[in-house]
């Protein structure tokens, strides 16, 4: 690994720690505008005020999301897209190249991959040559991988889970972004099958902040992942600060989640 790619891993994952919080704002693309992506400019600064190590943008929306003061944050530029008006939305294509997103100063590039889609093959094609171009000019490469497609029965399925993860280091992905499989023992094997950094998606919006807590603590402290990706119960939270504040202390510090939930009362 050149000096050019570990400096710009270390503005992704934290160098002391070795963990991560990042914060994918992609959604516009496949969902359209809502809530916390809005004011993108403005969900930006408080994520930096809570301690996030990065987030996670589409190439036209770093202006948007660029304050030019504050605290700094890792930038990653997502290049896969679909959306939610497709009639097969799980097939993916590429809408960037690792040059552009050179160019917008990003740190690292991201693509999604769906397996067991009905496109999985051009997916998996289209992370073949991401991947060689991300070696070419050491850009980190973040994979966000998912189990999803129309034989697929249950997308958190342990052992798919951790099959799509190694596809991920197979293919030179730096960093591997897989759903929780709802467990901390079998998510632990998902962990120990992959030999580049395993982070945790965050999934539909939890029903409280205990339950978002405890998943995250139980993938990072307990089954020693190396942090999560997490967006929607983060940007969409009533304080994002504060959530991703706490959310960066279990990453990090490792602490419990009666401590985390007496510090967002304290600190509410």
């Amino acid at each position: 690994m050149s000096i050019g790619k570990r400096v710009r891993l270390e503005r992704l994952i934290n160098r002391d720690t070795g963990k991560t919080v990042l914060v994918p704002m992609d959604h516009g693309v496949s969902s359209g505008p809502m809530k916390g992506i809005v004011n993108l400019k403005e969900t930006v600064q408080k994520i930096a005020e809570g301690g996030a190590n990065a987030i996670i943008l589409h190439k036209g929306m770093v202006e948007a999301g660029h304050r030019g003061k504050g605290k700094d944050l890792g930038l990653i530029i997502h290049m896969s897209a679909s959306t939610d008006l497709s009639l097969r939305k799980n097939d993916k294509v590429l809408v960037c190249t690792v040059e552009e997103a050179i160019k917008l100063g990003a740190d690292g590039v991201s693509i999604h991959v769906n397996i067991g889609a009905e496109d999985e093959k051009q997916m998996l094609k289209d992370f073949g040559e991401v991947s060689k171009k991300c070696l070419e000019w050491q850009m980190p490469l973040l994979a966000m991988m998912y189990y999803r497609g129309p034989e697929v029965k249950n997308p958190y399925d342990p052992k798919a889970i951790a099959h799509i993860a190694r596809i991920a280091a197979e293919l030179g992905a730096d960093i591997v972004k897989v759903p929780y499989t709802g467990d901390p023992e079998s998510f632990r094997e998902v962990v120990e099958g992959c030999p580049v950094p395993v982070v945790i998606a965050g999934g539909p919006k939890v029903d409280s902040d205990e339950a978002l807590l405890k998943m995250v603590y139980d993938a990072v402290v307990v089954a020693g992942c190396a942090g999560l990706s997490i967006g929607r119960n983060i940007f969409q939270h009533d304080n994002v600060p504060l959530i991703t504040s706490v959310l960066a202390k279990i990453v990090h510090e490792g602490i419990s989640v009666e401590e985390a939930l007496n510090f967002m009362k304290n600190v509410a």
